[in-house]
């Protein structure tokens, strides 16, 4: 059996090439392939947060691959940050130069990194005019163009692929205009896919508005139970352990949907028993013990649950309120600790089922509903100023809902130290 490390087996977070599932009969995969056969359609590939959508692309559109270019919506403040990544990936700087001349006998010298014809060359390049006419009546001009078109002309002309990651992190505004700036490349069978979270941060009706009939939305489902125990039936053999049924369930029920936290369980339980590589003899596991949630738990939704909890700024003279456990806590604890009461998993909360948690949990008079949605209000600005892709909860104060949007922040709200 070849030796395989556990760090390579089990990827929680990054490209996982042995432990990889092809979902849906491959349906997805074949929809995202198709965009790079002169589709001429702009693709949007939507799917809650960490259920996979980053690595299915890569898998098809290679981070790796010089005519591929990946530009993280996380890292982009202004739209023209778009364009300077494309043209640095394709090494290209935007100045242009023309060469006119009177004579019809007029040669082009230089270097160029897209085309010739376009004349675009990095660092103001090398290019030069002759002429055999005897005279000398050759003109050179420059001049520099945005760094928006000289990257539209870039791509046009090398057909690389452009892939937006978070695409729901650029502000509504920036979503409409990239759109329209690439629209002609669509039309010329340029592949660009944006990958995001079905969220209100990401306006899909203006994103279809903007390319009314060249919009083909691909939707990432929900890993089903099934699907992420082949996580765990493909890997552990790997290592040449053998892990019950009763465990893999277990495992692939806490994951909440999410590929990523499978990933982590089944690293977490290889630590637990000390397996760093692929085993001389067979492993049998038969349990799992509740204080691996719990570790993975404390790993991954700890901080942004006790920024939550602080509010939006300490304050001496919030109102302490006496829980049913003993404990005296404020207006912000308290609705968290119904929320961990509940493990809603990624359910989306009727405001009541909350109240009726939160009476649930007090020991004295529960705090009044405008000053519950109060809070909800400010939890939800602070998960949306986060730096994360998406805020782990979202209150819709229009409909009454709460929405639990981060499979992390719910996986902590059940597990976490009490």
């Amino acid at each position: 059996m070849q030796k395989q490390r556990v760090s390579q087996v089990f990827v929680p977070g990054g490209m996982p090439k042995l432990t990889y599932v092809e979902r849906t009969q491959g349906e997805i995969r074949e929809k995202l392939e198709s965009a790079k056969d002169n589709l001429c359609k702009l693709v949007t590939l939507t799917g809650q947060t960490k259920s996979g959508k980053t690595v299915l692309t890569q898998m098809i559109f290679p981070f790796t691959d010089p005519n591929v270019i990946w530009v993280d919506g996380g890292s982009i403040t202004a739209e023209n940050d778009i364009w300077e990544q494309v043209l640095d990936r394709l090494d290209v700087y935007p100045n242009e130069e023309v060469n006119t001349s009177d004579t019809a006998s007029t040669v082009v010298s230089g270097k160029a990194n897209v085309s010739a014809s376009i004349l675009i060359a990095k660092g103001g390049g090398e290019l030069g005019v002759s002429q055999n006419d005897g005279s000398t009546k050759g003109k050179k001009s420059a001049r520099n163009i945005t760094s928006k078109n000289a990257a539209i002309k870039a791509l046009a002309e090398s057909q690389a692929s452009l892939i937006i990651d978070d695409f729901h992190y650029l502000d509504r505004d920036m979503q409409g205009s990239f759109v329209r700036a690439v629209k002609p490349l669509v039309f010329h069978g340029v592949p660009v896919v944006l990958i995001a979270i079905p969220h209100r941060r990401y306006d899909a009706i203006k994103v279809e508005r903007e390319i009314t009939g060249r919009l083909e939305n691909i939707m990432m489902p929900y890993w089903s139970v099934d699907e992420l125990k082949q996580i765990a039936t493909i890997g552990f053999p790997l290592l040449n352990v053998n892990v019950s049924s009763a465990v893999v369930d277990i495992l692939a029920s806490e994951a909440l949907g999410s590929p990523h936290l499978m990933q982590e369980f089944c690293k977490s339980l290889c630590a637990d028993y000390s397996i760093k590589e692929t085993s001389e003899k067979e492993i049998k596991i038969s349990k799992v013990d509740d204080s691996l949630f719990k570790n993975v738990a404390e790993s991954t939704g700890k901080v942004v649950f006790d920024k939550l909890a602080t509010g939006p700024r300490q304050r001496s003279d919030r109102l302490m309120r006496l829980l049913k456990s003993g404990e005296r806590v404020d207006i912000y604890k308290v609705v968290l600790y119904a929320l961990s009461k509940m493990k809603p998993g990624m359910q989306t909360i009727q405001y009541e089922e909350l109240r009726s948690a939160i009476r649930d949990i007090v020991a004295e008079t529960p705090p009044q509903a405008h000053e519950v949605t109060r809070v909800l209000e400010k939890m939800s600005e602070i998960a949306s100023n986060e730096e994360a892709s998406t805020p782990v909860i979202d209150w819709e104060r229009e409909e009454q809902k709460l929405h639990i949007t981060d499979p992390f922040f719910a996986f902590y709200l059940k597990w976490r130290a009490h």
